[in-house]
């Protein structure tokens, strides 16, 4: 199958490099701001599933149209002469410094490529202008141009006029904000420029029609799994009898928040990647949760074991506690003589009673191992229960994949992610993602509902 090659073609500074990051769904592609910053023809395919799909070439930007143009009159005979005439032109001044711009661009149109011709919507059309269009004419390839609005749209009519005379089509796109939509279109028109490629750019289109539909459901998966374990989510912290529990409790909260923060990002870098933004910088606010309602403080006692426990240890124990002669520590292995076996074997003794047992129990649990308290607390912060907080996770994963979506690969502000995106929701949408985040917390129900929320969101990418 042929497969179609675009060079992209204008003068400095006019969005030539947008176009193909934009066309191209590539982030590499160097855009800068000053003039003449692309010097060599470099081509980017379109990849899907390591398929290439189509090429687009970047070129530098034409500098001397009028000098070739004189040079291609000179030499050529009739209309049908004329490609090989640009061939000639190449040819003959390849190497040159003065020419080596416009050498660069036409080399992959000669070689077979068809031009994407971009033009800046925002500055005055210009007879100066026709004299490289006039070029690229020569070359008989396949062609359309675009009106690039760099700024505003304030002389597009002007350029649609203009370029209508030298080019069968004309379209205005903006390499920063031309959704996908707008970008397939653009590929079925070239299509029906060239009667060889219409195979080839059917098939790209469904290719990445198909593919767009994949990043989405992805995308939606990988933000109904993120919610599910921030729901999960906690840390812990064992406290020595004694210490104080202020300290660890600052500390242990702003690793939680690190934490889930660091996660949340992990969650949109997998995102990006799914819709080929590799060099994304973003402006974005941290979650901020209230430490009040994450914390827990639980006792905790000798070997792990909770108080009850302890006190069947203390009863099965209770004729060596009971006696007077405590339980005697190894000081060589800090363990227990007999070991933890001796303890829970025997029958229970004298401390068979609950209240006894309980109270061994906290007799065992003042013990020192090591000079180290075998009691003390156990500090946890989260999950939280807080009812709003899926809700936040919801509307800031929405607002990070709707912003992706609507953006091109051509955009290099950062992405900016100010406010959770939930003030579309429905009513009746909302109470049944509170169902849902309900159930994200019960082990027996978690999968159903993390499958029904990735469902809601892939059905809200796609506008049902």
């Amino acid at each position: 199958m042929n497969l179609p090659v675009f060079a992209v073609v204008g003068r400095p500074n006019k969005g030539k490099s947008s176009i193909v990051a934009t066309l191209a769904r590539d982030d590499s592609v160097a855009i800068e701001s000053r003039a003449g910053s692309t010097r060599e023809t470099r081509a980017f395919p379109m990849r899907v599933d390591g398929e290439t799909l189509y090429t687009l070439v970047d070129t530098p930007g034409i500098q001397r149209a009028r000098a070739v143009l004189e040079w291609l009159q000179a030499h050529g005979t009739d209309a049908a002469s004329r490609p090989a005439t640009v061939r000639a032109f190449v040819e003959a001044h390849q190497g040159e410094a003065k020419f080596r711009d416009e050498c660069e661009l036409l080399r992959p149109i000669i070689e077979g490529a068809g031009i994407i011709y971009v033009v800046d919507g925002s500055v005055p059309f210009g007879a100066d202008y026709e004299a490289e269009m006039e070029i690229l004419r020569w070359t008989g390839r396949p062609s359309l141009a675009l009106i690039n609005p760099i700024d505003n749209e304030d002389f597009a009519e002007e350029w649609r006029a203009g370029l209508g005379q030298y080019f069968r089509t004309v379209r205005l796109f903006n390499a920063q904000r031309a959704e996908v939509t707008k970008q397939l279109e653009l590929l079925e028109l070239f299509g029906h420029l060239d009667e060889q490629w219409r195979a080839s750019l059917q098939r790209a289109v469904e290719i990445l029609r198909a593919e767009r539909s994949r990043q989405h459901r992805e995308a939606a998966l990988l933000i109904a799994e993120w919610i599910a374990a921030a729901l999960e989510f906690q840390v812990s912290q064992r406290v020595p009898e004694g210490l104080p529990l202020g300290p660890v409790q600052k500390t242990l909260y702003a690793r939680f928040r690190q934490e889930l923060q660091a996660r949340e990002r992990r969650c949109r870098r997998q995102v990006e990647e799914v819709y080929h933004y590799h060099r994304l910088q973003r402006q974005e606010v941290d979650l901020d949760l209230e430490a009040e309602e994450l914390f827990n403080i639980e006792q905790w006692y000798l070997w792990g074991l909770d108080r009850r426990a302890l006190a069947m240890v203390a009863a099965s124990a209770g004729a060596v506690v009971g006696g007077g002669t405590g339980v005697v520590l190894d000081t060589v292995t800090a363990g227990l003589t007999g070991g933890l076996g001796t303890l829970v074997s025997g029958a229970f003794g004298a401390a068979s009673g609950g209240v006894a047992a309980l109270r061994y129990a906290d007799e065992i649990a003042q013990l020192r191992v090591k000079g180290i308290p075998s009691g003390g607390k156990l500090l946890s912060v989260g999950p939280s229960r807080n009812p709003n907080f899926p809700f936040v996770l919801l509307g800031r994963a929405l607002l990070h994949q709707q912003r992706l979506c609507t953006r091109t690969h051509a955009d290099r502000s950062a992405l900016q992610l100010d406010a959770p995106l939930m003030g579309e929701v429905e009513d009746r949408d909302r109470r049944q993602l509170a169902r849902w985040f309900a159930a994200l917390r019960l082990p027996r129900k978690a999968g159903e509902a993390r499958h029904a929320l990735a469902d809601w969101i892939l059905a809200r990418s796609e506008g049902r």
